[in-house]
């Protein structure tokens, strides 16, 4: 680190590390004998890292970059979940490094890596951190790496790339063909350069479009943490069809909820109105459109379009939120009075259901929050329902 920052700004950092930053930077803003903002900004990386990325935290002489770009860096979590899906080889290389999270734990699995960055500064602080990691198999370029693969006349293994999704004036972007490089363009010489391609896309993309527009796609992963969607993973191929989609949520107790089904295969769910325990998929299940996949002779689906299923006895191991029944009945004015006399406060979710869960809790006059948990759905019959529920 001593290439990077002063030995009083060293000092500095090592004194200030479980420190408040906004308070740093007020009490030692005139402060001559140390690079402040450099100062806060490895101490602020610092403590994101001990949370999204451990192995970086508890690595000595490692160095972070400005927030933004650890807030958009991958977390260690999903960057594992990568790693256990890009395969092996002898070569990969990261056309769109960053400050490399991604590109340091997949190149755990081949011989020889190569990390590609155009913003000079991450790739010197990603260069200086992959050696204090002793991941003596990777090399890094600073380089465009669109420019950079056009040029080059190796074949690799692995091509990973997450084009950036805002435009030129930073605002956010979804669509593939908005991002940076366009993929869709790309994707003829990209595929002529290696075997597999693995593409990582917004969370809010449509998985449908996206097949279409690249059309070389064999496995979507959808992926999750604390069932909140992260990402799209694409697995790219010349000439592939497409043959399965993935929906992972990554908990933070260090389980995985997985759902692995095919595209050729058929499912047809039977249907029932709520019995003793109500279950709603995860949100990875949910994106990846595949909830039919989760309903067997003992877990029916309440409606085709509901995503809401139920169950006589407890499925412990149902990749969601579970629920024990305490009540369900309809809109009826009679039913609704009768059964939410004594729920003065609850969580509201709304399934197929003509009500967003504010304008139903306007109805119902009561308050969000507490035990209590109303599931609002419609029946396979067009019956509009309210489950009062408590999570198991």
């Amino acid at each position: 680190m001593q290439d990077f920052f002063s030995a009083n700004t060293l000092d500095f950092i090592a004194a200030h590390q479980k420190d408040d930053v906004a308070k740093l930077a007020l009490k030692f803003s005139s402060n001559k004998d140390i690079d402040i903002r450099a100062a806060l900004q490895q101490i602020e990386g610092r403590q994101i890292a001990k949370t999204k990325l451990p192995t970086f935290a508890n690595a000595d002489d490692i160095i972070y970059p400005v927030k933004l770009s650890m807030e958009q860096c991958s977390s260690e979590k999903t960057a594992l979940y990568k790693r256990s899906i890009a395969g092996d080889g002898a070569t990969m290389i990261d056309l769109t490094s960053g400050f490399g999270i991604d590109f340091y734990f997949i190149s755990r699995n081949f011989k020889n890596a190569e990390y590609v960055e155009r913003n000079a500064d991450l790739c010197r602080i990603a260069s200086h951190n992959f050696k204090s990691l002793g991941a003596t198999n990777v090399s890094a370029t600073n380089a465009d790496g669109i420019e950079l693969i056009k040029a080059s006349t190796s074949h690799y293994n692995l091509i990973f790339l997450d084009p950036a999704r805002r435009d030129k004036n930073g605002n956010k972007t979804v669509e593939i063909e908005d991002c940076e490089p366009d993929v869709v363009a790309l994707k003829e010489i990209l595929l002529s350069k290696c075997d597999r391609m693995m593409l990582k896309l917004s969370p809010m993309l449509d998985i449908k479009s996206a097949l279409r527009d690249l059309d070389c796609v064999e496995e979507v992963h959808v992926v999750a943490v604390d069932n909140e969607c992260k990402e799209l993973i694409f697995i790219c191929k010349k000439n592939a069809e497409f043959k399965r989609i993935i929906a992972a949520n990554l908990k933070s107790d260090g389980g995985t909820e997985i759902l692995d089904t095919t595209a050729s295969s058929q499912v047809s769910p039977t249907y029932s109105t709520p019995r003793s325990y109500i279950y709603e998929p995860n949100v990875a299940i949910l994106k990846a459109n595949i909830s039919d996949h989760l309903a067997s002779d003992k877990i029916k689906k309440i409606a085709p379009f509901s995503h809401i299923f139920t169950s006589d006895e407890l499925c412990d191991d149902f990749p969601g939120r579970k629920f024990e029944v305490e009540k369900c009945f309809s809109m009826n004015k009679k039913e609704l009075k009768e059964n939410m006399a004594d729920i003065k406060r609850a969580n509201i979710t709304c399934r197929n259901f003509p009500l967003q869960a504010d304008e139903l809790r306007k109805k119902l006059g009561i308050k969000d929050g507490g035990d209590k948990y109303i599931i609002a759905t419609t029946d396979e019959n067009g019956n509009h329902l309210l489950t009062i529920c408590r999570k198991v």
